[in-house]
């Protein structure tokens, strides 16, 4: 809590944007964070509620109320104390504090008729000064279990259970098959929503730590015609990875994207979002992409209305578009929600991104009935509006329409985890194609291979950071009771 009466004297503060002519000429963070001054306002307004559903609402259960109180109390020290209570439950603010939709603020108390406290901005604050006060250092475990754990993955999931695991004194490596540590975080959230910089000092600090990170290896095996991306030059058989070591956990992402088979889907510019984002992080970390997907002078179709979708309007903004349409199958949602009916679940409303402000058509209830071209290259696409009848989409008559497009990103989301990856491991699978394993608080994580455990987008299929980071910290303790008969290891 913060101060008792605080929710009656302080109105919500949100966090400042750079003006739109000014962001979209860089690949900068352009979000204006709290300063101490207001970061102590805004704590001040969480609430004695009594039963806070915040932290029940945030995936990996942050004690809320109690790193709010401290920034309420505004001392250095309370805010070092702050850092250290957000940590015991999160190993990455600063990705949650920038990428997290903000479910505990959907939960919060004051939702009910107010506006919620801003927890992500807080949060956000917290992360921010514990790095330029140098709060955040390497805890490398003073005993050494002399047990190998092999990590094969390194998004949020790979790098939380990674960390947890070196801190229970295993030695850890963690394999990338792309150039740089970082999967979805890396690759996949533009550096305009989070620049690189955040994940590199936290390789460093768990390079000190003990975690050995192996770049630009393959574990098991990719379909001849994946789209997925991939920088190895190494690969490593199951087989070997398990004699290597005392343990495997797998904690690879969803990288199957939903696909759109429908006439002209070989055009050429019809592409994954998961083609276009990678190649432009890659640009901005100084690599050279041969051959990069560009939006520049072009009219893009975004298909899909979810955080990818958005992404990728940002970043076709920033190339210089002609203009930008982002397409939704489901009908517009409602501006705000019924929050009597909802409350404290996480609402369905419509969501205006930051870079739907910098331009963006949005189009509601319509589906793509052709991709058009002309000698082999995309010049339309043909759309038709929907509507759901008994739970079914039916089309709409005579509201068939063409529009002009000469690059269209399909940003569907994500069906599973490759499944190549999974067999080469002899995993069991289950409907939906994501590795078989429970969340079990005994044997939890656990596949059908001995001593191979799987978490993340590889175990729940498609979800967010904070889920990642939840089930790699939940499958660190699984392994390291697998490993040592017990653990001491936060679940």
């Amino acid at each position: 809590m913060g101060k008792v009466t605080g929710f009656l004297e302080y109105e919500r503060l949100e966090e400042g944007y750079e003006p739109v002519p000014q962001r979209v000429k860089n690949w900068k963070e352009f979000v204006i964070g709290l300063n101490v001054e207001q970061s102590k306002t805004q704590a001040a307004r969480c609430m004695d509620c009594g039963t806070p559903f915040c932290n029940s609402g945030c995936p990996v259960n942050n004690i809320i109320p109690d790193f709010n109180d401290l920034v309420y109390r505004g001392r250095a020290e309370d805010w070092a104390n702050a850092i250290e209570v957000l940590h015991s439950t999160n190993n990455f603010p600063e990705f949650t504090g920038r990428v997290c939709p903000a479910p505990c603020e959907a939960a919060c108390t004051l939702n009910v008729n107010n506006d919620p406290v801003g927890i992500k901005s807080i949060e956000h604050a917290i992360i921010d000064r514990a790095w330029s006060e140098g709060w955040v250092k390497p805890r490398p475990s003073k005993v050494k279990t002399g047990r190998k754990v092999a990590v094969v993955g390194s998004g949020p999931a790979g790098l939380a259970a990674a960390q947890q695991l070196a801190r229970a004194g295993h030695d850890v490596t963690l394999f990338e098959k792309n150039s740089r540590i970082g999967g979805l975080l890396r690759y996949g959230i533009p550096d305009f929503k989070m620049e690189k910089t955040h994940i590199d000092r936290r390789v460093a600090q768990m390079q000190a730590e003990g975690v050995v990170f192996r770049t630009g290896v393959l574990v098991g095996a990719l379909p001849k015609d994946s789209k997925v991306t991939n920088d190895a030059r190494e690969t490593v058989a199951p087989d070997q990875l398990k004699a290597d070591f005392d343990a495997v956990l797998l904690t690879g992402g969803a990288e199957q994207s939903r696909d759109l088979p429908v006439p002209g889907r070989d055009l050429d510019g019809v592409h994954f979002a998961m083609e276009f984002l990678p190649q432009q992080n890659k640009v901005v970390a100084g690599d050279k992409v041969k051959g990069q997907i560009m939006a520049t002078g072009k009219h893009v179709i975004v298909i899909g209305g979810g955080d990818t979708g958005s992404d990728c309007v940002g970043t076709s903004n920033r190339h210089g578009a002609a203009s930008v349409t982002q397409f939704e199958l489901m009908p517009m949602p409602p501006e705000q929600e019924n929050k009597p009916l909802v409350w404290p679940y996480w609402p369905t409303k419509l969501r205006t991104s930051s870079s739907h402000e910098e331009g963006c058509e949005r189009e509601f209830a319509i589906a793509t009935k052709e991709f058009v071209g002309d000698k082999g290259k995309l010049k339309a696409l043909k759309t038709v509006h929907v509507q759901w009848v008994n739970g079914k989409m039916v089309e709409v008559p005579g509201s068939e329409r063409e529009y002009k497009a000469e690059l269209v990103l399909l940003a569907m989301g994500f069906v599973a985890p490759v499944a190549s990856v999974l067999e080469s491991f002899g995993v069991e699978r289950d409907a939906r194609g994501n590795a078989r394993a429970s969340t079990d608080f005994t044997g939890g994580y656990k596949t059908n291979v001995e001593k191979v455990f799987a978490a993340g987008d590889m175990r729940r299929g498609q979800s967010l950071v904070v889920w990642a980071i939840r089930e790699g910290r939940q499958a660190a303790r699984a392994v390291d009771e697998y490993l040592m008969g017990a653990s001491d290891l936060p679940r």
